[in-house]
């Protein structure tokens, strides 16, 4: 699996007027099985994104198509990890998709 940071580069009101089509793009991502939990950081200087265990290059290609990189406004740095220890409560499809 995946912790994809995202850091902005670019003042808020630009990353603001993106932000929908930002949306649009996550939406997407989560409809093809690739994101499990995203959200912003605080402070606001950025994001994260949990991203399941698929293929680097699908989630390459993911990362590539973000109205944010396209744009210019953010950066993004994708660590791999491999988790050897869970909650209880993370088990069946979630556990799944995270393995």
């Amino acid at each position: 699996m995946y912790a994809v940071i995202l850091d902005y580069i670019r003042p808020l009101d630009e990353i603001d007027a993106a932000l929908a089509d930002h949306v649009t793009w996550l939406d997407a991502q989560y409809a093809d099985g690739i994101f499990l939990a995203s959200g912003r950081r605080e402070p606001r200087v950025g994001g994260m994104i949990l991203a399941a265990n698929v293929p680097r290059d699908v989630l390459d290609a993911a990362i590539a198509a973000d109205p944010f990189g396209v744009r210019g406004l953010a950066t993004h740095t994708v660590y791999e990890f491999h988790p050897s220890k869970w909650a209880e409560e993370v088990d069946g499809q979630l556990r799944k998709k995270m393995s």
